[in-house]
């Protein structure tokens, strides 16, 4: 079991010096603007002083660029520490058997399970098996009962030719004698091996396939 650390870039720098970003500009903009405001309160005329009004409305527009540049700097703090904890909460799944609800499985070594679930007796259900590009590879006739129901998948196509390992996904169809569709979900199992890190939200990586946390319905040891 391996967790797959997060990649990180150094920043371009130019010669000795960090590329500014917009961040240190608005700081230096600031900055700038009350140095000159210094040295024009310094040597204003005493009989023909300042406009108040226009002086208090700089301000009040600088302090909103302060305050944009605080809100901004702890903003960015508060991402790095949410993309910390979901990584720390996510390695918890490692060695761990979970639910998967979003229709995926993984085929290795030519076998893949899944269970599906009929709300209600079907005149008919159709199986049709996804690759990852979402080609139909596998169409067949289910289960009718109302219930839970167990298909295992030998990775053959349709005119039976071995497909390769990876992540596929089972759709049922299902409708009863009046033609109205019949509910039902698929789900799948499986041992969660490695974490993903290097995106931008955790992956847990089960066989062959990579799924997000939100696709777990339940986790067991």
């Amino acid at each position: 079991m391996t967790v797959t650390p997060t990649s990180s870039t150094p920043a371009a720098t130019t010669g000795t010096a960090t590329t500014p970003d917009s961040m240190s500009q608005l700081s230096s903009n600031f900055s700038t603007f009350l140095t000159l405001l210094t040295t024009q309160l310094k040597n204003q005329d005493p009989t023909s002083p300042m406009d108040s009004n226009a002086f208090t409305q700089q301000l009040v527009m600088y302090s909103q660029v302060e305050q944009q540049i605080d809100s901004n700097a702890n903003l960015k703090t508060l991402i790095s520490q949410g993309s910390s904890n979901a990584a720390a909460v996510t390695t918890g799944y490692l060695g761990k058997k979970v639910s998967i609800t979003n229709g995926s499985a993984s085929l290795s070594g030519g076998a893949a399970n899944w269970t599906y679930n009929l709300a209600a007796d079907a005149s008919g259900t159709q199986l049709s098996i996804t690759d990852a590009n979402g080609k139909v590879v596998y169409t067949g006739a289910g289960e009718t009962a109302s219930g839970n129901h167990s298909f295992a998948w030998d990775g053959k196509d349709t005119n039976g030719n071995q497909l390769a390992d990876g992540t596929y996904k089972l759709a049922v169809t299902a409708s009863d004698a009046a033609g109205s569709t019949v509910t039902s979900t698929v789900a799948s199992a499986g041992t969660v091996s490695q974490i993903d890190l290097t995106g931008t939200t955790p992956q847990l990586i089960i066989g062959n396939m990579e799924v997000g946390v939100g696709d777990i319905a339940a986790v067991s040891n």
